[in-house]
């Protein structure tokens, strides 16, 4: 039988979430602790990839095992034998063929910038002390969703086959003591957000002109693009699923 579970992690210890030799990763915890707890080897499809570093509040995966008696249970279980960095919030039965990474309709994620040095932030969010232009930040990132062709903002020497992403929401806001930077689509490119991100700063010093963003989107030339600002401020805050692959509760 096929299942999803949900799940969250903080990533300051993790080098990513896919399984790599010689590197902790989230995907290899999991699947260590599944496996232990069902007597049975467990592999796990997530619904994308995070860099080192970066944080999840909601991610997915998928996985098939003989039957789950109790899965209310097995997630109380799961959260006791896994660390403290990484929770399981649900463990859902799905149909078949129902995919956590190619079923994804759309997926946000969030970075935090902080403008005051704050010890509580260290491990959560990008320091800049310099004064950022929030209007302009906004306009450059309104003129991303007139393009769908980002590989000026994708890690270099790629093995994608596609640098098409279609961009549903890009804005940046002020929530609290942090500015936060919101951005959708139904996918994204390795190393794309921190990219953006690191653009738009450029932007919000005044180191680029909103014309210079078009100019770097039409380059296709990462080189072109800003630095990419550190992975402790990135979050995958949202990963959305069509209704029907959901079954039974």
């Amino acid at each position: 039988m096929r299942y999803f579970v949900a799940f969250s992690y903080f990533g300051k210890s993790y080098h990513g979430w896919q399984k790599q030799p010689n590197a902790l990763t989230v995907q290899q915890v999991l699947e260590e602790t599944f496996s232990t707890l069902l007597r049975q080897p467990v592999e796990l499809m997530g619904a994308g990839r995070t860099d080192a570093g970066v944080h999840a509040r909601q991610m997915y995966a998928h996985f098939e095992v003989d039957g789950i008696a109790d899965k209310e249970d097995l997630c109380y279980r799961m959260n006791s034998f896994l660390p403290d960095d990484i929770a399981i919030s649900g463990i859902y039965e799905v149909q078949d063929d129902a995919h956590a990474r190619f079923d994804a309709e759309e997926r946000t994620y969030e970075y935090w910038i902080v403008q005051e040095k704050n010890p509580f932030y260290m491990d959560t969010a990008h320091y800049i002390k310099y004064g950022l232009d929030l209007d302009k930040m906004n306009e450059a990132a309104s003129l991303l969703l007139k393009y769908t062709d980002f590989e000026c903002f994708s890690k270099s020497n790629t093995d994608v086959k596609t640098f098409l992403c279609k961009l549903k929401k890009a804005e940046w806001t002020i929530q609290g003591d942090v500015l936060v930077f919101t951005i959708t689509a139904d996918r994204f490119l390795r190393n794309m957000v921190r990219a953006i991100v690191g653009t738009l700063l450029e932007v919000g010093l005044g180191k680029c002109t909103l014309a210079g963003v078009e100019e770097i989107i039409n380059s296709k030339d990462r080189s072109k693009a800003g630095v990419s600002v550190p992975a402790k401020g990135l979050y995958l805050t949202k990963v959305s699923y069509p209704s029907h692959i959901k079954l039974k509760s």
